[in-house]
């Protein structure tokens, strides 16, 4: 009986779970039919609005201009140009190409020729006409052994030589004529400390000219940055006014670049016309003398240098540059050093080495007397080979009774032309030729060998 009892009572309370479990069944299976039902009727009233309700729609992608992404560059900006000037097309990668004088919006023009240095001279018909077609120019510094300026030697004291072969004088001359030179100034870093002092010394150089002289001014850091601040003038205030706007910035230096077109600049300036040109042209290089970044090569500079008559001056600020050399290496110092001195002599002209800035207005007074202190000598080569070699010239001095040792100081040599003939030009008359006495008269040297030829 009991156990009868125990199954009575089980069984209604397996009876209650059971109910429970088959209604939770039926409503899961309720929810599963409702939802999807009622996620329709939404999706069909968003479709088919009731009347009087109004749906937002969004615009349809804008297709008429690029979509910037995340990827896409932002177009270059350009800096509008002056009036009167063309625009500047957008940076581009840059690029190598053989150094060049950049100018410089306010480097103004060089002075313009005077009509008559183009026009030529007018000739009479029963003079006698000389071609003149090789005469070698040179421009002779003479000093004594203390390094002073020597100014009372006489053409006959004076002997040259090329390739060691005597040459004939035609022409000479002590007088002063006008100097056209370039102040070429390096504004890279390592001179960032003297900067100041070199502005200084430039506006010495420049207050010394004289009526007829003209100079113009380079800035350089590197090969892409030789900027000519101001081309050839004999206005003493735009130049003062360039050497104020120089300033040091980073770069690496480009020294023989720097001095080959400049060198170019000084040679081509009023030339062409040999019967009037005097002009004396000469660079006043003002640098470290390290080069780090030129393209052109020393062998490339010094054969340019031997074509053009420019006599460069050089004030080299050396000591601060490394001087620890290795067994087979020079120091940095010996190097620039070395540049600069061989800068100097074949072109004849000087080298200083400051060791501090205190020498500078000395040095700049030393290079502008040094530089109007020379003697114009000419003469004739007995070699006629016009097959581009270099001849060595030597410019040398006799010995005079009770007097000091002269020295004649000029360029080292010249590249022979090579073929071709040379253009003819007007030879001075002979009655302008220097008197035996040694005494001076004002002419004007021939550029060229002498052919005499009478005018029909």
């Amino acid at each position: 009986m009991r156990h009868r009892k125990d199954e009575t009572c089980v069984t209604p309370f397996r009876f209650a779970l059971t109910l429970l479990t088959t209604g939770g069944l039926l409503i899961m299976a309720a929810t599963a039919v409702i939802v999807p039902h009622a996620d329709a009727a939404s999706q069909q009233t968003q479709q088919n609005p009731p009347t009087g309700t109004t749906t937002a729609t969004p615009p349809p992608p804008d297709t008429s201009r690029p979509r910037r992404t995340q990827q896409q560059t932002p177009p270059a900006q350009t800096t509008p140009a002056p009036a009167g000037q063309t625009p500047a097309s957008p940076a581009t990668a840059p690029q190598s190409s053989t150094p060049k004088l950049q100018t410089s919006p306010n480097s103004g023009d060089a002075a313009p020729q005077s009509p008559d240095a183009s026009q030529g001279q007018e000739v009479d018909p029963d003079d006698v006409i000389k071609v003149d077609s090789s005469l070698i120019n040179l421009n002779v510094r003479v000093i004594d052994r203390m390094n002073r300026p020597v100014d009372d030697v006489r053409q006959e004291d004076f002997r040259v030589l090329e390739n060691g072969v005597p040459q004939k004088i035609e022409y000479f001359s002590r007088e002063e004529v006008p100097i056209q030179y370039g102040l070429v100034i390096d504004n890279s870093g390592s001179l960032r400390s003297q900067i100041n002092q070199v502005i200084d010394a430039g506006k010495s150089i420049v207050n010394s000219n004289k009526p007829g002289d003209e100079a113009f001014l380079v800035r350089f850091i590197d090969s892409s940055k030789i900027e000519l601040k101001q081309d050839f003038t004999a206005d003493k205030n735009l130049l003062t006014d360039a050497l104020d706007e120089l300033y040091v910035e980073g770069g690496a230096t480009a020294v023989i670049d720097a001095v080959y077109v400049s060198a170019e600049r000084a040679a081509e300036y009023k030339k062409g016309n040999d019967l009037n040109d005097r002009r004396r042209r000469a660079l006043i290089l003002i640098t470290d003398g390290e080069d780090r970044n030129s393209q052109y090569k020393q062998d490339q500079l010094f054969a340019r240098l031997r074509e053009e008559d420019v006599q460069i001056y050089v004030i080299g600020f050396v000591n601060e540059l490394e001087k620890e050399s290795g067994f087979i290496r020079k120091s940095k110092r010996e190097k620039s050093v070395d540049l600069l001195n061989r800068l100097a002599k074949e072109t004849g002209g000087r080298a200083f080495f400051p060791t501090t800035l205190k020498e500078l207005p000395d040095i700049a007074n030393e290079i502008t007397r040094d530089m109007r202190t020379q003697y114009v000598i000419s003469y004739n080569p007995t070699n006629k080979a016009r097959d581009g070699s270099f001849r060595a010239i030597r410019v040398a001095i006799n010995d005079a009774p009770g007097k000091d040792k002269r020295i004649a100081v000029t360029r080292t040599g010249y590249n022979a032309p090579r073929g071709g003939v040379a253009p003819p030009t007007f030879s001075p008359s002979p009655s302008s030729a220097t008197p035996s006495s040694g005494a001076p008269t004002p002419a004007t040297p021939p550029a060229t060998r002498s052919t005499s030829a009478t005018r029909p």
